[in-house]
């Protein structure tokens, strides 16, 4: 919703101010689907040069996020400490009852307890993939810290390509824009033989170019860049929460402790309350019991 008031805002002040000033919008609508055409196909093409057909569709989905917002709420955060919970007791208690969890979490009804999560196959498959190293006794906490933090890393910078692909869409738009004037001026000296009031009217058409790529530029493309930015890397917080708590498992610290440690290193906008959470984990202890 933010979103669409943001886009809203723009053109109503952008082209609102314009009116005001005395502004007319005949050349402007007159010039704008050729320079739409020239600089919009010219900036869609270039695009599709630079990115392959998963990164195009990767991009596509990742703009819906701009009004979505992230995937992970606050509830999500309290219920994957709940889920960590519940396995890490099980681990304690039951090695080799953790195992029929860990190997096939589409049938536990640990997960199922959970749907947004266990739909979610990065965070199933970080989970599992985590555990079994604990069950397999790894001498070096530090090491799997290690692996976490480098495959982490790497399905970060992969989300984060279809903004990079847009920030390098809008980067390249004012160029584009130029091209477009530079072709309208072209045009207009094919014509410089006619009256003051149509040279001015081509003048203006060619200026419309440039416009446009500043504007859709700054005005639109880059925003969304930044958006999709901003919701990836606040989304990532939510496996760095499945890091930060199983890692501490592999210090062998008790399972509150774990919980309390990614509780604490969660962004305050996002962290689960302790009273709440402190309800929800009473709720898991007596499910189990």
């Amino acid at each position: 919703m933010i979103g669409i008031i943001g886009i809203v805002m723009i053109f109503v002040m952008v082209f609102g101010g314009y009116l005001l000033a005395g502004g007319k919008m005949a050349i402007i609508l007159h010039s704008l689907p050729f320079e739409l055409t020239m600089i919009g196909g010219a900036g869609i093409g270039a695009f599709l040069i630079s990115n392959d057909l998963a990164a195009i569709k990767h991009t596509a989905r990742d703009i819906a996020k701009v009004f979505k917002g992230p995937k992970w709420k606050p509830g999500d955060y309290r219920d994957l400490l709940c889920l960590l919970f519940a396995l890490i007791r099980i681990a304690r208690q039951n090695p080799v009852e953790i195992e029929r969890h860990i190997e096939d979490p589409q049938s536990s009804p640990l997960f199922a307890a959970y749907p947004r999560i266990a739909a979610d196959r990065e965070a199933v498959d970080l989970i599992c993939d985590t555990m079994r190293s604990a069950a397999m006794n790894y001498d070096d906490p530090h090491q799997v810290e290690e692996v976490l933090e480098k495959r982490m890393d790497a399905n970060l910078q992969h989300a984060l390509h279809s903004s990079h692909a847009l920030q390098s869409l809008a980067d390249g738009l004012p160029a584009l824009g130029i091209v477009a004037a530079v072709l309208g001026v072209i045009k207009t000296m094919g014509s410089i033989d006619q009256p003051p009031e149509i040279l001015g009217k081509l003048i203006g058409g060619a200026l419309v170019g440039t416009f446009l790529g500043v504007f859709l530029a700054y005005g639109l493309v880059g925003p969304f860049a930044a958006k999709v930015r901003a919701v990836v890397e606040e989304d990532s917080h939510f496996y760095q929460l499945i890091r930060e708590v199983l890692v501490a498992n592999l210090h062998n610290h008790a399972a509150a402790v774990c919980i309390e440690v990614g509780r604490q290193n969660t962004p305050s906008h996002i962290r689960p309350g302790f009273a709440d959470l402190e309800d929800a984990l009473k709720a898991v202890k007596q499910d189990a019991a």
